[in-house]
């Protein structure tokens, strides 16, 4: 004899199921992340919450085919999709990274229908640090 294994929600509260789709998000922050292996697309809203995300290896690209500008395309096109269909509408772009994906991953999301109020290069800029310390002499 088998035990039945007791389930932890019921149907009859009707709570099974996502409830990420209730929400209406009509403004929203993407970022783009290009590296020279591969390119992550993340949605957020205006409080900095993930709502989605894609890169080019969820999209299915393996290896050096991950860092492609085709790749970056099919990642924007996959994490849109989702925030689309929740309602947004007006959304920021901030783009970071040497990646080829950079200008194919903008140019989908300008593809979307999502009107876009502004574009930043929020690529970390080196500077050579801070001055070393004095030499020590014994």
């Amino acid at each position: 004899m088998t035990k039945t294994i007791p389930r932890i929600g019921s149907r009859r509260n009707g709570r099974i199921g996502s409830r990420k789709n209730g929400r209406r998000i009509p403004k929203g922050i993407i970022h783009v992340q290009a590296s020279l292996n591969n390119t992550i697309v993340t949605i957020t809203d205006v409080r900095g919450r993930v709502v989605s995300w894609a890169s080019a290896g969820t999209s299915g690209f393996k290896g050096p085919r991950r860092g492609t500008p085709y790749a970056a395309q099919a990642a924007a096109v996959n994490a849109i999709r989702t925030v689309v269909d929740q309602g947004m509408q007006r959304a920021g772009v901030m783009i970071k990274g040497p990646g080829l994906g950079r200008d194919a991953a903008l140019r989908a999301i300008c593809r979307s229908g999502i009107r876009l109020s502004f574009v930043r290069d929020v690529t970390p800029m080196p500077h050579n640090g801070c001055r070393p310390p004095k030499k020590r002499r014994v």
